[in-house]
């Protein structure tokens, strides 16, 4: 990927193409030396745009509306990007922000970069080609970090677009593993990997149930970043990585089965952001743990009924095989828990058809025994329009998932509230952590994208967390 961000300098002779990004009030205070061009046929409404050649240079005009927030404002200049791909040329070419604070610039030229993302991605947008220069205006604000920042955050979230895109016989087990081994040599991460025979060692009985229907090996792999800052705080990330979910011997009605290439959101979020970091030189450690698997349909497939132990010693009476995410989870949880030190523990997930039937794609369910933490996650997601809303976690929901032959059952028999079960369910995993979040995505990680005419990943969770361990304290 090639992505060349400058400041203006005195020659111009090369600048064939010109980007004029402004909100109505803007348009309306300064819009009156450009008004010749474009007379009455431009009014910087959201996502409005009007194109004028003079002078053998092309203007693009893009509204963002009234009043915009960053995100608002990145969405419109990635959905330019992407619209007008095939009229856009790759040459050098001038932003301009009709704004005298310049606040929006750098969210510009990073909405202007997501938005060269296609599946499969190839690197073919005029953006991304050797000759294109992004070239902001002389008096623009441009801090030195933009290029490699937005270029990180490219790098990060295309990865977790990409990865949830692929179909499920392009992402086996090996294919996902020999790609963790690419980006771990390329980070400097320290990886360690599992397989089933290590993991029955081990004890991850609730992990390990669901991978016996697969014919897959396993892989429960830890990933960690370490930024090398005295006194930095560390993360520890857990991804929900089910490959693909039939919904084992439970199995899932075929109506949109195909979509369940994209259970893997939570994990594809956790990869996207350590590639971000790793770009960076973020100052914080990450402790990424990926249970990776399938939940598939065998003879040997575990079954309703089955009781299994997991990692730290807790039994479970497997009610649904289609409840196979917090199996996974909680010797993900687990795990991490009790043999890594961590400020902050979240896991993300694509979980329940619960918390998509209740929010829909508008927000991501928010589960935490920390207000403090809950409130800073919130605040992350509000800045990048990755929403979370706070949920409640009351023991009363204990008793829903309390069974006769073991420690738990691993779903609530009654039809209501199964995504605040589950995340209390997970609660029972996490060694008593005191500043644990869980994230379910279910209905945010995968939808409606511009990129695609069905349903395709949405890069969901990548700049959440960036922006939460960005501004960690």
């Amino acid at each position: 990927m090639n992505i060349t961000i400058k400041k203006q300098g005195a020659d111009q002779k090369n600048i064939g193409q010109h980007f004029i990004f402004v909100t109505e009030q803007q348009w309306k205070e300064h819009g009156e030396s450009y008004q010749k061009s474009t007379g009455d046929q431009f009014s910087a409404k959201k996502e409005e745009t009007f194109t004028t050649v003079s002078d053998n240079k092309v203007t693009f005009f893009i509204g963002l509306g009234n009043d915009p927030k960053d995100y608002e404002v990145q969405e419109t200049a990635a959905r330019f990007s992407w619209s007008f791909r095939n009229k856009i040329k790759s040459e050098p070419t001038q932003l301009t922000y009709l704004n005298q604070s310049n606040d929006h610039i750098k969210t510009v030229i990073t909405g202007l970069f997501l938005g060269t993302y296609e599946y499969p991605f190839n690197s073919q947008h005029p953006f991304l080609a050797e000759r294109f220069q992004l070239i902001c205006d002389a008096d623009t604000y441009l801090p030195d970090t933009v290029q490699v920042e937005v270029m990180a955050l490219c790098e990060g979230e295309f990865a977790c677009r990409e990865w949830l895109n692929k179909p499920q016989n392009h992402k086996k087990v090996h294919h996902l593993t020999q790609f963790l081994s690419e980006i771990s040599e390329k980070y400097g991460l320290k990886k360690t990997v599992f397989n089933r025979e290590e993991c029955e060692k081990l004890g991850l009985g609730a992990f390990l149930s669901v991978n016996q229907g697969s014919a897959q090996d396993c892989a429960f792999t830890i990933l960690q970043y370490n930024c090398g800052v005295a006194d930095a705080k560390t993360i520890g990330l857990v991804g929900k990585c089910v490959l693909f979910d039939t919904g084992g011997i439970s199995i899932k009605s075929s109506d949109n089965l195909h979509y369940m290439k994209s259970d893997m959101g939570g994990a594809t979020a956790v990869i996207g952001a350590l590639i971000t970091a790793g770009e960076r030189n973020l100052p914080v450690n990450i402790i990424a743990v990926l249970p990776v698997t399938d939940n598939a349909v065998s003879a040997s497939a575990y079954v309703p009924s089955d009781v299994v132990r997991a990692y730290n010693g807790k039994t479970i009476e497997v009610i649904n095989t289609d409840a196979e995410g917090r199996m996974t989870l909680a010797d993900g949880l687990s795990y991490l828990a009790e043999n890594y030190k961590t400020d902050i523990m979240i896991d993300l997930a694509t979980l329940t058809g619960s918390s998509v039937r209740m929010f829909g794609g508008t927000c991501g369910a928010l589960f935490t025994n920390d207000l403090s933490l809950g409130a800073r996650l919130q605040e992350a997601g509000d800045r990048t329009n990755q929403r979370l809303w706070n949920m409640p976690m009351w023991d009363v929901w204990l008793d829903d998932f309390q069974s006769d032959v073991a420690d738990f059952k691993n779903i609530s028999l009654k039809p209501v509230g199964d995504c605040i079960v589950a995340a209390k369910f997970l609660e029972q995993f996490i060694g008593g952590h005191p500043s644990w979040a869980h994230l379910d995505i279910a209905g945010v990680a995968f939808g409606s994208v511009p990129y695609a005419k069905e349903k395709a990943a949405t890069g969901y969770g990548v700049q959440l967390l960036i922006n939460f361990m960005e501004n960690i304290s």
